[in-house]
């Protein structure tokens, strides 16, 4: 099977590139290489897969690229809360041109995974009409069109629509998912669990905790990336907005803070201070959809998976 993954390089992206290459795959990487560095594990990957930059803004990037692929993953975008509330008109810039550019390219017969997000679900959750655990049938709303914060799930919105009713006029399959808190390494440093590590790591005492009663249903990433290769080749799957993530062991930021700190040998004064404005109180999928169409089921429990992740970063870890 041959695939092609846009924004490959990206934290997802080379988890699953690397997937799809132990599979036995042909694998073509696109990226602009806008965040992240070109680091170790993608240039090990290098040597399996083909590596191509571009901006996928620019129709021209699509123009030269031929169509030879089976699937098609669509994982570009602009990610992280800090990158969000700083530069709103980038992301829907961003997310919004890149995919639309692809959905103008793609020739019928392939099959497309579009990576979407739980923060779909954040106003209803905080408007407290959206249950938790959260299945994909219930409304989508936004609390505030003109925040900042709001506009990575507007764009996630708009892309989840535009992929569906093109899939439906052009005749391919696509597979929208919507994303639950995965984490593992390389994602960064901006996401909770690299930054509790990263500050652990350091000695910080006392050790600010932002929302400690909040509460998260964590998904490592290598669970994350089977569900989407399996997704993707489960025919009933099209057509469908699923859910993936990991449900069984949801925790409060307080508790998950106390395992990064008991991981690495330190005992600081904790300081719990009030959760960043605007972020949702509780999160975690019904994942009954995912399970009946694939049997899955995550693997990596929480506890080794913040341990790998720890480790990675206590190693691989650069400013």
């Amino acid at each position: 099977m041959r695939a092609l993954l846009l924004g490959g390089a990206g934290f997802i992206g080379l988890h699953l590139a690397a997937r799809l290459l132990e599979a036995g795959h042909e694998v073509t990487v696109v990226d602009d290489f806008s965040r992240g560095r070109r680091d170790p594990t993608l240039t090990r990957l290098a040597g399996q897969a083909e590596i191509r930059s571009a901006d996928l803004t620019d129709p021209a990037s699509y123009a030269a690229l031929e169509h030879r692929w089976d699937h098609v993953y669509m994982l570009a975008a602009v990610v992280g809360v800090r990158n969000v509330e700083s530069d709103p008109a980038r992301v829907i810039r961003v997310n919004t041109l890149a995919l639309m550019h692809l959905l103008d390219w793609i020739a019928p017969g392939t099959r497309l995974f579009f990576a979407s997000t739980s923060e779909a679900y954040a106003g209803g959750v905080s408007a407290g009409v959206v249950p938790v655990p959260t299945p994909e049938s219930v409304p989508l709303m936004i609390e505030d069109v003109g925040s900042p914060r709001h506009t990575y799930a507007i764009s996630k919105m708009l892309g989840e629509a535009a992929v569906l009713h093109t899939a439906r006029a052009r005749g391919f399959a696509a597979v929208v998912g919507r994303f639950h808190n995965v984490y593992g390494p390389r994602m960064g440093a901006d996401h909770v669990i690299p930054e509790l590590s990263l500050r652990a790591m350091r000695g910080e005492d006392p050790f600010d905790l932002y929302g400690a009663d909040q509460s998260r249903a964590f998904c490592h990433v290598d669970d994350a990336t089977d569900a989407v290769i399996t997704l993707m080749d489960t025919p009933e799957a099209a057509g469908r907005i699923v859910h993936i993530g990991d449900d069984t062991e949801e925790t409060n930021i307080g508790d998950l803070a106390k395992l990064v700190l008991r991981i690495a040998g330190i005992s600081p004064a904790v300081r719990e201070l009030p959760a960043p404005a605007g972020s949702v109180a509780r999160r975690c999928p019904d994942l009954t959809l995912l399970r009946r169409l694939t049997g899955y089921e995550p693997r990596v429990r929480l506890e080794e998976g913040v341990r790998r992740t720890y480790a990675w970063y206590r190693e691989s870890w650069t400013t």
